[in-house]
C-alpha cells in the first residue's frame, strides 16, 4: 500500500471507530461473527500501517484490538452458556494471536485450543488401532475365506452353502431385500433363521441363524459361521462403517467375505493386521458379457430385458410409454418398500411383466433371468454432481445380464453410440478401494469438556495411524443434531437418536422425526402416535412407508410400547397400494 493510500485508509479507519463502537456494544449475539470478520480485517490493515508515523495510530489500533476482544469475549460467553463449559478468553489466544486475527476467535477456539486440551482424552477412549476396539474378537483366531469377483458368479452362493453347515451363524446384508431373502432361503432348508432388519424383527423358536442387515448385527455374540456380503461397500462415506465394524468386531470362528476384487487389497491389509488366517479365491464370469455393436431402439425391447435409468421419473415414465404400447414392466427404484420390489421381481421371473425398468437399485440384489441390460444413460447424480459412470458401476450393473442354464450370453446394450464406453468401462481396471470407513463409537460419549456435535466434528479431523482407514462422512449427523439442538436434549439421548435411519434430505421424514421428538422428550409421551396418510399418490404412499419404519425404529431405539401387527399390516397394505399403482401404469 502506497503511503498516500495507507493514510487515506487510516483517516477512514479513525472516522469509523466510534460508529463501530457503538454498534458493537447495542448488537445482539447473531451479528457478532460478521463484525468479528470485518473487525479482524480492519486489524489486519493497521497492522501494515505500523511504523508509518501517523498520529494517533497505537490509540486507534488499540481501541480496534479492545472491541474486537470485546466482541470475542461475548461470542465466548454465548458459546459456553450454550455448552456448558468455561473456556477463559486469554488462555485460548495465548500463542494463538496471529491465528486469532487471521481466522477468528472462535475458530481459534475449536480447530486449535480445544483439540489440544481434550487431545489426550480421544488418546484415552480411541485406539490408534481401530482393532484394538474389539478386544474379545482379537482373542479369538479366525480363519476368514475371501470370495471376491465378478457380479453373478457364485460368490454369495457358495458361502451360504457354507453356512448352512454351521451350529450357528450370521448373514451380513446390505439390503433388507436381500436379508429377507437368505431369510427365506435358510429357512427354507430346514435352518431355523431369524430376521433382523432396521425395520423388522422375527423372532423364531429355536433360531441357530440370523439373517440381517449390516448395522444389525450383535457383535456381543459369538457365531461358528459369518457372512459379510458387498465388502466394496466397506468404501462407502455414509454406511462403510459398518463393514468395518463387521470386519474387526465379529467374534467368530470362520469368516466369509463376498465382493468385488476392487476391495482385495485393503482387505487383506485388515486381516494380516487382525492376525487372522485366511484364503483368497476369485471368481469370473461362466457366461460371458458381449456389448452390442449398434444403438437400442425402444420398439425393439424384447423379453428378458432390463432397462437402466438413473432416475425414478424417467423409469415411471418409459413403464408408462411401453404400457400404453401393451408391453407390461416391472418397476425397481431405490424408494421402492422391499415388498414391492418382490412382487416386482416375481412379475418378472414369471414372466408375467416382460421386460424390467430400473434405476442402478438392481446394481445390488437378487439375480434375475435378465437377457440384456440396456443403459439408456451413462451418466448419473451421486447426491453432490452428474458424472459419467465409474467402471465399478458399470460392471455392477451390466454383470446382471446371463443367468445359468437361461441365457447362456449376457447382453449389454445402449444408445447415442456410447458402445465404446460400456466396452472400455468392462475392460477397465476397478479403481483400488484403498481405505476402510470408520464410523464413531460410543466411546465419544466419554469425553465430558465438548458437546456432541463438536466431539463428533473434531473425531472427523483426526487423522488415522494407520493409512489404510479414514473417517465416515458426519454431516449428516451434524444437520440431525442441529435440528435437534433447541430441545436441549441429554448427550445420551442425541446419540441414540442418531441411530435412526432416515433420508434425512426429505423435508417430510425431517418433519416426522422432529415431530417425533417432541412427543418424547418434551411433551413426555409414554407412547407416540402412529402416522397417518390420506393414501394419496405414488410419492405420497413412499413417504408413509418410510414414516412408518421411522416409527417402527423410534419405538425399537428407546423401548416404546407399539403397535407390531399393525405395523405388518400398514406396511403390506401401502405395498398392495403402491404395487397396483405400478401395475396401473
Amino acid at each position: 500500500m502506497k503511503k498516500n493510500a495507507m493514510q487515506r485508509e487510516f483517516k477512514k479507519l479513525k472516522s469509523q471507530i466510534n460508529h463501530i463502537e457503538e454498534i458493537a456494544h447495542n448488537s445482539k449475539a447473531g451479528a457478532l461473527i460478521e463484525q468479528e470478520s470485518s473487525l479482524r480485517k480492519k486489524i489486519r490493515q493497521l497492522i501494515e500501517m505500523e511504523g508509518e508515523g501517523f498520529k494517533e495510530y497505537s490509540d486507534i489500533r488499540e481501541r480496534y484490538e479492545e472491541l474486537l476482544e470485546y466482541i470475542s469475549k461475548k461470542l465466548l460467553n454465548d458459546y459456553n452458556k450454550k455448552n456448558n463449559t468455561n473456556f477463559d478468553f486469554y488462555e485460548v489466544v495465548r500463542g494463538n494471536y496471529n491465528s486469532f486475527i487471521n481466522s477468528g476467535f472462535m475458530t481459534v477456539l475449536t480447530k486449535q485450543h480445544i483439540p489440544k486440551i481434550i487431545s489426550q482424552e480421544f488418546e484415552d477412549n480411541f485406539p490408534k488401532n481401530p482393532k484394538d476396539e474389539y478386544r474379545l474378537a482379537r482373542n479369538i483366531k479366525r480363519k476368514v475365506y475371501i470370495h471376491l469377483g465378478e457380479t453373478n458368479t457364485g460368490k454369495t452362493y457358495t458361502a451360504m452353502e457354507r453356512l448352512k453347515e454351521g451350529r450357528n451363524g450370521v448373514y451380513l446384508s446390505p439390503l433388507r431385500i436381500l436379508a429377507l431373502e437368505n431369510y427365506e432361503k435358510l429357512n427354507k432348508s430346514n435352518i431355523i433363521c431369524n430376521l433382523l432388519t432396521g425395520e423388522e424383527e422375527i423372532i423364531k423358536e429355536g433360531a441357530t441363524h440370523t439373517s440381517c442387515t449390516i448395522e444389525k448385527v450383535d457383535l456381543k455374540k459369538e457365531y461358528d459361521i459369518a457372512i459379510i456380503d458387498e465388502i466394496q461397500m466397506i468404501d462407502d462415506s455414509q454406511r462403510g462403517a459398518a463393514w468395518t465394524r463387521a470386519l474387526l468386531g465379529l467374534r467368530c470362528n470362520e469368516i466369509h467375505i463376498c465382493g468385488a476384487l476392487n476391495a482385495k487389497e485393503v482387505i487383506e491389509k485388515i486381516v494380516k493386521d487382525c492376525d487372522d488366517e485366511y484364503e483368497f479365491k476369485e471368481y469370473k464370469r461362466s457366461i460371458p458379457l458381449e456389448v452390442e455393436n449398434k444403438n437400442f431402439s425402444y420398439d425393439d425391447v424384447e423379453t428378458g430385458d432390463a432397462i437402466v435409468i438413473f432416475s425414478k421419473k424417467k423409469v415411471l415414465q418409459i413403464a408408462k410409454q411401453y404400457s400404453e404400447k401393451g408391453i407390461k414392466a416391472s418397476i425397481i427404484y431405490g424408494d421402492l418398500p422391499p415388498e414391492v420390489r418382490k412382487k416386482q421381481y416375481d412379475m418378472f421371473i414369471n414372466k408375467e411383466n416382460k421386460v424390467l425398468i430400473t434405476t442402478d437399485a438392481i446394481g445390488m440384489g437378487v439375480n434375475l433371468p435378465i437377457k440384456r441390460i440396456i443403459f439408456l444413460d451413462i451418466q448419473k447424480f451421486d447426491g453432490e454432481e452428474i458424472r459419467t459412470l465409474t467402471s465399478q458401476e458399470v460392471k455392477q450393473v451390466a454383470g446382471r445380464a446371463g443367468r445359468k442354464g437361461i441365457y447362456e450370453v449376457g447382453y449389454v446394450s445402449t444408445v447415442r453410440d456410447n458402445q465404446k464406453f460400456l466396452q472400455e468401462k468392462l475392460e477397465e481396471k476397478d479403481r483400488l478401494i484403498k481405505r476402510a470407513v470408520l464410523g464413531p463409537s460410543e466411546a465419544i460419549l466419554n469425553i465430558k469438556s465438548l458437546p456432541l456435535n463438536e466431539k463428533l466434528a473434531l473425531w472427523a479431523t483426526r487423522e488415522e495411524v494407520l493409512d489404510y482407514y479414514r473417517k465416515m462422512d458426519i454431516n449428516e449427523y451434524l444437520i440431525i443434531l442441529d435440528r435437534i439442538k433447541s430441545y436441549k436434549l441429554k448427550e445420551q439421548i442425541q446419540w441414540e437418536l442418531l441411530r435412526i435411519p432416515f433420508d434425512i434430505s426429505k423435508d417430510e421424514l425431517m418433519e416426522t422425526f422432529l415431530g417425533y421428538v417432541e412427543e418424547l422428550f418434551i411433551l413426555k409421551n409414554k407412547v407416540i402416535s402412529k402416522p397417518q396418510c390420506f393414501r394419496g399418490n405414488l410419492d405420497e404412499l413412499e413417504i408413509y412407508y418410510q414414516r412408518i419404519n421411522m416409527y417402527y425404529s423410534f419405538c425399537k431405539v428407546f423401548k416404546l410400547e407399539f403397535d407390531f401387527k399393525w405395523i405388518y399390516e400398514e406396511r403390506i397394505k401401502v405395498s398392495e397400494e403402491i404395487n397396483e399403482i405400478l401395475i396401473r401404469l
